[in-house]
């Protein structure tokens, strides 16, 4: 039943930061392992980061870690993604998602998703 809206993406330059937000409506925001997912025209959905319910455990995927972090605040409904040193292949529609799967990295654990804020980065 929880729904969700992404915002923060933009357009930046290699090297530098956005922190995108997923705002969730409120009711059963905090019982769900929530995902960040990102899609570049062409290209198949790609998982970013996953983080569970109450925060201690995070999963990235290669290409972000030690770039992006994901974070929650269950008290704002909202979970966030920071992401520096930016860079052009990091170009895409971002998405987050809601689930109660154990395999946090596949698109297939999630059931609810956000409609994607867009993430330009020039070089």
């Amino acid at each position: 039943q929880v729904q969700l809206v992404e915002s923060g993406g933009g357009l930046v330059q290699a090297g530098g930061s956005l922190r995108l937000s997923c705002a969730a409506s409120e009711r059963t925001f905090s019982t769900y392992t929530m995902g960040w997912f990102r899609q570049a025209p062409g290209k198949e959905r790609e998982f970013v980061a996953a983080i569970d319910v109450s925060g201690g455990y995070t999963n990235y995927a290669d290409s972000v870690k030690g770039r992006f972090a994901i974070s929650r605040d269950n008290a704002k409904n909202t979970v966030y993604l920071q992401m520096n040193t930016l860079k052009p292949e990091d170009t895409a529609v971002y998405l987050c998602a809601a689930g109660h799967g154990s395999e946090v990295a596949g698109w297939q654990s999630y059931h609810v998703w956000g409609q994607g804020t867009q993430v330009t980065i020039s070089s």
